[in-house]
């Protein structure tokens, strides 16, 4: 892939911010995470060369994980309610498609880890995949695969009519070890989910990275629920001790207008850097990652919950 000049901005936190809770010292080394915000662009090749561009200046950050959106290398089709055959879409293999071919390449290429999201094949045979995010070492390893848990279907987000829920009989919460950090990689629509955020904290993830394609309502269009979002995802990790990247796409693909706004936030819900509504950027910060034990050892919010009264929280009768 040939290198294109460089002109994605970046926007860097200026270090880990104190952890007001804190009591002893960090054990762990602070984990330095990048996110890149970025436009699809309808011809192949450009848009791989400017997310390639965005991984490389990631990267020469220091970087030790470089997140991308969701769908990382497609259109967003799930504006397009006629299922695969009818939007001209087809899913990929995991590993050996192009999602991954592209996050192995760029993951050798500059050292950093890569994450990435992809269509992924099924083996059902009924034309619906799996909206899979997924974590490439730099030797190219596939080291993390996660299926989205939770399927939007609503106006311009006609997303069961492509993709079936993620698995449920093996672990729908799994956690990835990156050096010190602990992640979780759910996706898009499974930020507004409180049980999701809950479920990853309980086994002991750090950070959730979660691959976006979030804008604008097709049926309400003066309704601005880009405040919501940050607002659910910052609350979610208040009440759970976790560091949150939400890594958003921006640009406009009718009918939706997609309104960036990516961001990095830590366990006390403190924005740690974020990109604009409709530029493109690389955000990278440092996670202190011990302020998940200093937060939650102040507010004991799992130590203290009360799974015995729960048994209405699986009813599923609404």
């Amino acid at each position: 892939m040939p290198r294109v000049a460089e002109t994605i901005p970046l926007i860097a936190a200026s270090g880990p911010r104190l952890s007001p809770a804190r009591k002893r010292a960090p054990r762990r080394e602070p984990f330095r995470i990048a996110a890149v915000q970025e436009r699809w662009r309808p011809d192949p090749e450009e848009h791989a060369q400017a997310l390639a561009a965005g991984v490389r200046r990631a990267a020469d950050e220091g970087a030790q994980l470089v997140c991308l959106q969701e769908l990382t290398l497609s259109r967003y089709f799930g504006t397009d309610p006629a299922g695969p055959k009818g939007a001209g879409v087809e899913p990929e293999e995991l590993p050996g498609g192009p999602t991954y071919r592209f996050a192995a390449r760029m993951a050798r290429e500059t050292g950093a880890h890569v994450h990435a999201s992809l269509y992924e094949r099924s083996d059902a045979g009924d034309g619906l995949g799996f909206n899979t995010a997924i974590i490439v070492a730099p030797g190219g390893e596939l080291i993390a695969r996660t299926r989205k848990l939770h399927i939007p279907a609503t106006a311009g987000y006609h997303e069961d009519r492509y993709f079936r829920p993620g698995p449920l009989e093996s672990d729908p919460f799994p956690v990835s070890a990156l050096g010190d950090a602990h992640l979780g990689l759910p996706t898009c629509w499974d930020q507004w989910f409180p049980e999701v955020a809950r479920a990853y904290s309980l086994q002991g993830a750090d950070v959730l990275v979660y691959p976006t394609a979030i804008g604008s309502e097709p049926e309400h269009p003066d309704f601005d629920t880009e405040p919501l979002w940050e607002q659910v995802i910052i609350g979610n990790a208040i009440a759970n001790g976790l560091f949150m990247v939400a890594v958003n796409r921006i640009g406009e693909e009718p009918p939706l207008r997609f309104y960036g706004s990516s961001f990095i936030c830590d366990p006390y819900g403190r924005k740690l850097v974020q990109a604009p509504r409709d530029e493109p950027a690389v955000l990278v910060a440092d996670l202190d990652l011990d302020e998940r034990h200093d937060w939650l050892e102040l507010f004991p919010l799992l130590r203290n919950r009360r799974p015995d009264a729960y048994a209405r929280l699986t009813d599923d009768s609404a």
